[in-house]
């Protein structure tokens, strides 16, 4: 069945990626969209766009819009109802295509504990495991507690001992009832040294199926992955080769259609892979497949529901070059990766060096809780893997963002890693290597972007004056003091001073001299001393968000006069995101001690305990059970005990 109209069951980047191949293909394309999402840069990308009136999990709306509008198909993306078996019979019951495979094998790759016993049936090798949660006895520990009805890193705990499961299962039911509506656990051997790989796959209504090689998806955090890659460092061409029968005989088993994805653990050690599960989807991670292969997944996932038949075999399935692709979250990642929330007031991607940015966003775009805090997928793609590196971290690094905490620092220092460059990416990556998760400028260089940022901001001031507004910034009929004003940056103080010199040159407080070569309302161009730098740089009322050529950083200019302020409590708990308080496990008067948990937030379906410190008492309780709380609400105070105190206790 052909089709000109498509509607896209999606929101953020991935909508707008189905939408430009989809519109390649001269395909029209309606969006839906919900109430927070009325000025995302999807909606504008779609031909029309239809509201949603709650969520895009309303399977009964969408297709009332894909009614209205004369769609004639349906692609869901990945998440919300990609992967829901009656959404998918529901679509093909109204008349539509379905971009997706059937609803039947959704159905059973859908159920962790079906799609596995189908890999043994196909003889795909598999973890030690047990379906009963409270059974370790087959697996032994180490061990993993796995939602039986999802995946993407929710209902899942790492268990090192007997006595640690029944909280573990506990918490991850709670997850997976949240995350999926199924709360359904099971536990499965857990390898320490191990590499996430997935094999993806192709196959059309004639039972012509292909795959397109491995990614891998090794370096995660909260078991949601970051950085992916193609080929993997650790895979040769015949471990490729069997990775690759072994799944498609688990898609023949399927007789699947449509792109999918079979996921692997491969034990870093012995070289042994062993099934995980199948995504009955596009991945996230499509974009690093179609690099090194040259082939458009979105493209062939129309195709196929159009009822084209693939036209190539194996054979013809040619591999070229290393792509790397980046995740780049607002997130904190000093702070546990926590997510987090606000203003993107700059969004600026570098111009070079050329690579492929997947955003669902733009600046001034709002960041909130409602949904994943990925902002945008970046691809690099090279010759060869050290070169696709090097220049998705310089891509990074010379990407102007702020007004939201991300993860792009924590990405650049990554990717530069001597571990990352030689391959070294199991799964322990990050708790192995530990790279840096933030921007680290030492003094020299702090004070350098500083610089920038007031002889900037002296031109900004010039540029709005209302009066004398022809007058050169910094004249004066008579000697006076110096300009000052002081910038804060991460609690520190920056002072900077100077005077304008006959010639228009600047010399700062320490003698040095500054020449400005260019100056415009989002950046500036200046000499100091002979180095001449270009900021761009983003004023958001008295906040400076300044890209230099190492990163970000944000100061603030201090009030001359200081404005009195609320003073925080000392031993309070502050919430790092918005969230819910799922678990109080304390009172007013309680005694805790360092590492005990106190209270668990849900924010984004992901929980979140918090846990004390050090040894004190609970002597304010200013949340209750239930409650939605803003990020830095103060919790609960706890006091410190002193040593003598514990002795009594």
């Amino acid at each position: 069945m052909s089709f000109t109209t498509l509607l896209v069951a999606n929101r953020g980047e991935i909508a707008r990626r189905i939408i430009r191949s989809a519109h390649d293909m001269g395909i029209r394309c309606v969006a839906v969209f919900v109430a927070a999402d009325a000025d995302a840069p999807f909606v504008n990308d779609a031909d029309e766009a239809v509201r949603l009136p709650t969520s895009y999990l309303d399977g009964k709306a969408i297709l009332e819009a894909a009614r209205a509008t004369g769609s004639q198909a349906v692609h869901p993306g990945y998440g919300f109802l990609a992967e829901n078996a009656r959404f998918a019979a529901e679509v093909a019951a109204a008349g539509l295509s379905w971009v997706g495979p059937s609803p039947e094998a959704i159905e059973r790759m859908g159920d962790k504990l079906a799609a596995k016993a189908l890999a043994e049936a196909a003889k795909v090798p598999t973890l030690p495991g047990s379906d009963d949660p409270s059974d370790d006895s087959a697996v032994g520990y180490p061990l993993l507690v796995k939602a039986a009805a999802g995946g993407g890193g929710k209902g899942m705990r790492i268990v090192e001992s007997a006595a640690d499961l029944p909280e573990a299962v506990a918490a991850a039911r709670r997850e997976a009832a949240s995350g999926f509506g199924d709360d359904r656990v099971f536990l499965e051997r857990y390898v320490a040294r191990a590499r996430h790989i997935e094999i993806q796959i192709l196959g059309d209504r004639d039972g012509e199926v292909v795959h397109l090689g491995e990614r891998e998806c090794s370096i995660q955090r909260r078991h949601q992955k970051i950085l992916e890659e193609s080929p993997s460092p650790r895979v040769d061409a015949a471990l490729r080769a069997a990775m690759g029968d072994a799944a498609l005989r688990l898609a023949r088993a399927l007789g699947y259609q449509s792109a999918g994805t079979v996921e692997f653990l491969l034990d870093d050690d012995s070289g042994e892979f062993f099934f995980l599960e199948v995504n009955t989807r596009l991945q996230v991670e499509h974009p690093v497949t179609e690099a090194v292969t040259g082939i458009d997944l979105v493209r062939e996932q129309l195709r196929i529901a159009a009822g084209e038949p693939l036209g190539y075999g194996q054979d013809d399935i040619h591999f070229a070059g290393a792509a790397i692709e980046a995740r780049l979250y607002a997130e904190d990642p000093a702070s546990g990766f926590l997510p987090a929330t606000g203003t993107l007031f700059a969004f600026e991607p570098a111009a070079a060096p050329e690579v492929r940015w997947d955003s669902g966003v733009a600046a001034g775009s709002v960041i909130g809780t409602e949904f994943d805090p990925m902002l945008a997928k970046v691809i690099a793609f090279a010759p060869t893997r050290r070169e696709a590196a090097g220049r998705l971290a310089l891509a990074l690094e010379r990407s102007h963002l702020g007004g939201v905490l991300t993860n792009r620092d924590f990405l650049v220092a990554t990717l530069r890693t001597p571990e990352f460059l030689a391959g070294d990416t199991t799964t322990d990556f990050i708790e192995r290597v530990a790279p840096a998760r933030s921007l680290s400028l030492d003094d020299a260089d702090r004070e350098r972007l500083a610089r920038l940022a007031a002889l900037w901001l002296r031109g900004a001031n010039r540029a709005e004056a209302r009066v004398l507004e022809t007058i050169p910034s910094g004249w004066r009929n008579a000697r006076l003091p110096d300009e000052h004003l002081v910038l804060l940056q991460d609690g520190d103080e920056v002072p900077i001073s100077y005077h304008t010199l006959r010639d228009g040159r600047l010399r700062l407080s320490d003698g040095s001299v500054a020449q400005i070569h260019d100056w415009s309302a989002d950046g500036i161009d200046a000499e100091i001393e002979g180095r001449r730098s270009r900021a761009r740089i983003t004023r958001v009322g008295e906040r400076l968000i300044v890209h230099g050529p190492r990163g970000n950083l944000e100061f603030a200019v201090k009030p001359r006069f200081v404005i009195p302020g609320a003073e925080g409590s000392a031993g309070g708990f502050v919430a790092p995101m918005p969230g819910k308080v799922i678990d109080l496990r304390v009172a007013v008067g309680d005694r805790v001690q360092a590492g005990q948990t106190l209270l668990v937030l849900e924010a984004m379906k992901m929980e979140h305990p918090m846990s004390a410190a050090e040894d004190g008492v609970v002597t304010e309780l200013r949340v209750a059970l239930g409650e939605q709380v803003e990020s830095g609400t103060v919790l609960l105070v706890v006091e410190p005990v002193g040593a003598d105190e514990k002795g009594d206790s």
